[in-house]
């Protein structure tokens, strides 16, 4: 996502705001810029601290999760929670390391979504299981957007998984490709933006 003002951000959140301290224009050397916001705002990696007092923070991310061989699964028809039967049925045969979910309720049309379908926590434990390591989801959440208990949060986090909220998967069909997208290193905080890239695992280097 292009975290620009206007960027939506979830409600009651620190939206984007940028300025300028020194302009070329004015006579200064160089252009400066400035920027204020949530770290949540536009693609993000969540860190356990997050949701946990005492947990890791965002510059404790391990790396190589977020780097690596990624399925994404369209879930888009899904009305209800995303259950282990709702994604077979979109294709998901087993279970991979790093999981994206397309489910078209996404900050890349221009607001910030009603509502989007969600794995349940049973399923997210399922995943994690077998060996799943990182979520990621082009909604604002992996959990509800109503959820007060975040419980798909904790079953990722108490499994050693991970998670990537706010992806632009709009021009991205189902598949299998190649994730590249590494927190910025960002010291003691709950979340780090992220620039995500997928690269199409059918094209040669």
């Amino acid at each position: 996502m292009t975290l620009a003002p206007g960027t939506p951000e979830w409600p009651g959140d620190t939206p984007f705001a940028c300025g300028w301290n020194w302009r070329m224009a004015d006579g200064a050397s160089v252009n400066l810029s400035t920027i204020t916001t949530s770290p949540h705002v536009g693609t993000h990696a969540d860190a356990p601290l997050h949701v946990r007092d005492g947990a890791a923070p965002s510059d404790q991310l391990p790396l190589e999760v977020y780097i690596g061989p990624a399925v994404v699964v369209d879930v888009s028809q899904c009305r209800e929670a995303v259950t282990r039967d709702a994604l077979r049925a979109a294709g998901l045969a087993s279970t991979p390391a790093r999981l994206l979910l397309k489910t078209g309720q996404s900050i890349a049309a221009g607001g910030f979504p009603a509502g989007w379908p969600a794995l349940t926590a049973e399923c997210a434990a399922a995943l994690v299981a077998g060996g799943l390591r990182l979520l990621a989801v082009d909604c604002p959440s992996v959990d509800d957007r109503e959820s007060k208990t975040l419980a798909v949060h904790h079953a990722l986090f108490d499994g050693g998984a991970f998670i990537l909220e706010n992806l632009d998967l709009s021009r991205v069909g189902a598949g299998a490709y190649y994730l590249v997208a590494a927190p910025v290193k960002l010291g003691g905080l709950d979340a780090a933006p992220v620039r995500a890239v997928l690269l199409n695992t059918n094209i040669g280097s």
